[in-house]
């Protein structure tokens, strides 16, 4: 990345303003052009320096729920049970992780009783038991990861 495509990335991080051209604003506040933003946001997202771009939602605000799983998956059947794990609408991000349960991903419905009935699909598919972890509570941390 060069010291473009980072400002880019810190300055979204911090909002997209809501108006009739946001892209346009945007790239006015970083000097540039509104095409030159949208092509290097594209870049960007092409060779994976992003992996998305695009709105947060509040689910619960929303009627539907969040919640964390994981799988504990054998090693040589990581990539087969990620790759059926991704494959279902509800998970919205999936992720390695160094610990006995060593899959971990959000389930995203958009009605809280779908949540179990999606675990017990995932179950189905892979053979693996999910390990259900609800939100108890929320905390705001305003995570901001500098470029």
């Amino acid at each position: 990345m060069d010291p473009t495509d980072k400002a880019i990335v810190n300055r979204l991080q911090q909002g997209f303003p809501i108006c009739d051209s946001p892209f346009r604003y945007v790239a006015e506040e970083l000097g540039i052009a509104e095409s030159e933003l949208l092509a290097r946001l594209q870049t960007m997202l092409a060779e994976g320096v992003l992996s998305r771009f695009g709105p947060m939602y509040h689910a619960e605000q929303m009627g539907g729920a969040l919640t964390l799983a994981a799988l504990k998956v054998p090693d040589d059947r990581f990539d087969e049970v990620a790759e059926i794990v991704n494959a279902f609408p509800e998970v919205a991000h999936n992720y390695a992780r160094n610990h006995v349960l060593n899959m971990w991903f959000v389930l995203a419905t958009e009605k809280p009783e779908q949540v179990s009935a999606v675990i017990g699909r995932i179950e189905d598919a892979t053979g693996l038991a999910v390990y259900n972890m609800p939100k108890i509570s929320e905390y705001y941390v305003g995570l901001q990861l500098e470029a």
